[in-house]
């Protein structure tokens, strides 16, 4: 609303200006040609003030275009910096750990051990990914608010300054804060831990998402990018991340079970501003932003969404129409973004195609295929106006999918699949982690563009397209992948799960079984 209304400000701010300089014009216009009817003037004079008449207009219009272009660069959307969380070492997930964990968990049994194993076998996922402490103090079942208060602190508490400090910026500089946490709502609000933990000034402009999912980054941006559009030399503090500690579901439905498997606790921080005396410090800036959204649609709108089992457990179901409606969101949002990304070439070359394969076979303009996971293959070749692909770490299936559509090389997954391996899906920050990864091993070298894509709950699929501003990964300082990156790429992503815990797929009955792991009894 405050947004809205500070447009509305402007705007008619703006008509005011413009309708007083149009009076004036026309005021000046008339005396000048009330004195050539009424007065005698030479020759000379009256071609001096015809060409006056021709260059004062001439004067404004240049000036209006000047301006017009001079707002627009006060409009920018730079990113200064940002930082991405590492929890502690003593809130990783092992193997024996993760194991641990699905053993305590009542209500499981037999088909349910093998459907995680199978899933988590498969998922891509590593050793070294983090878990809230609740899950440690073997209190997931039964969490409070405090244990999801105690997450997002630890965050906060880390990351936010760890950035302001290696950024120089004061905590008063700060004058727009987007928080991004889509399963934690508390009363006061998350964003005003944040104020208060920092200090912020009290006329600063706040925002607090919830319910977003793992799109949610891309939407925080975008409301900043607005607010940019509207209000000059302005600092934005981004904190997207999500609470894993109320969220662990205790029953046995297997739609619901899933997600137990898939989310990793993290979080990042994003420094923006709209300040041109930055541009040259600046990492990236925003080309475009689409944002796609089919929550009109039932079948995108229930396949990702929390509910309670025929039990009254609540967890987080996926279900069956997920693949079909990400494909749909996908589909929509890279019709939209592909014209203002991709060169003209490349755009007259798909026109010249689908013109020919419609006269010669009939087909639809498109003229798709099945990718992996409901998928469809783009015959629009990205990589023309692409450096870069910045991919939402949603699993093993959706990183092979969206390859199989942007027809993608492993050298432009490896980012995606080394960050579901490392940090596992963060949900809205993992971006910025596969960011980190690009950043780390120096491939961002000015001029290169970047493009994220990210999917949601809703049904959602976001994306924007950064260019790089200068190179980066020389000074690397506060990367969370600094202490490992030389390890990366693995050559084998596979997990131990299946060496520890395949004899489950050989019994009727766990318990029951003579050689069980001694951890697990």
């Amino acid at each position: 609303m405050h947004l809205r209304s500070a447009n509305n400000v402007r705007l008619i701010q703006c008509r005011f200006e413009y309708r007083v300089k149009l009076k004036l014009f026309l005021c000046f216009t008339k005396t000048l040609f009330f004195l050539l009817k009424f007065s005698q003037f030479s020759n000379t004079l009256l071609m001096d003030i015809l060409n006056l008449l021709y260059i004062v207009p001439t004067l404004y219009i240049c000036i209006l275009i000047w301006k017009l272009l001079d707002n627009k660069r006060d409009q920018e959307c730079y990113i200064l910096d940002y930082q991405c969380y590492k929890p502690t070492r003593d809130r990783m997930l092992g193997t024996e750990f993760c194991g641990k964990i699905i053993k305590r968990t009542q209500n499981l049994g037999p088909n349910e051990y093998r459907f995680l194993l199978k899933a988590i076998v498969s998922s891509g996922i590593g050793e070294q990914t983090y878990a809230p402490r609740n899950f440690f103090e073997e209190r997931e079942a039964n969490p409070t608010i405090n244990d999801g208060l105690i997450e997002v602190d630890e965050f906060f508490n880390d990351s936010i300054a760890k950035l302001l400090e290696r950024s120089a910026i004061s905590p008063s500089e700060i004058d727009i804060l987007v928080v991004n946490i889509s399963m934690l709502a508390a009363v006061p609000s998350l964003s005003s831990r944040i104020i208060n933990r920092y200090k912020l000034r009290h006329d600063i402009k706040v925002y607090n998402l919830t319910g977003m999912g793992c799109s949610a980054s891309l939407i925080s941006l975008d409301i900043v990018k607005s607010i940019f559009k509207a209000e000059r030399n302005k600092f934005a503090l981004l904190v997207t991340s999500e609470s894993l500690s109320p969220n662990w579901y205790t029953g046995n439905d297997r739609s619901m079970i899933l997600a137990n498997c898939l989310f990793r606790s993290g979080g990042c921080v994003i420094l923006l501003t709209n300040k041109r005396g930055l541009k040259e410090k600046a990492m990236m800036k925003l080309k475009c932003l689409v944002r796609t959204h089919h929550g009109g649609r039932e079948e995108a709108y229930g396949c990702c969404i929390q509910k309670e089992d025929e039990q009254g457990r609540l967890g987080f179901h996926l279900g069956k129409t997920l693949p079909k409606a990400a494909t749909r969101a996908f589909v929509d949002n890279l019709r939209v973004v592909a014209p203002k990304i991709l060169p003209t070439r490349e755009l007259l070359k798909f026109l010249v195609v689908s013109i020919v394969k419609k006269m010669k076979k009939g087909s639809n303009c498109g003229g798709s295929v099945k990718g992996g996971v409901g998928f469809t293959k783009s015959p629009l070749n990205f990589r023309t106006g692409v450096d870069h692909f910045c991919l939402h770490t949603g699993g093993k299936a959706v990183i092979d999918g969206i390859g199989m559509s942007l027809d993608l090389s492993e050298y432009d997954l490896e980012p995606a699949r080394m960050t579901l391996h490392r940090f596992g899906n963060t949900s809205a920050s993992s971006l910025w982690y596969v960011l980190g990864y690009m950043e780390a091993k120096k491939r961002l070298k000015k001029g290169d563009r970047v493009f994220m894509i990210s999917f949601g709950a809703g049904f959602k699929c976001n994306s924007c397209l950064w260019e790089v501003m200068r190179d980066l990964g020389d000074d690397s300082a506060g990367n969370v992948w600094d202490d490992c990156i030389d390890e990366y790429p693995r050559q084998t992503l596979a997990n131990p799960f299946m060496e520890k815990y395949g004899w489950i797929n050989e019994v009727e009955d766990p318990y029951t079984y003579d050689n069980i792991p001694d951890f697990l009894k």
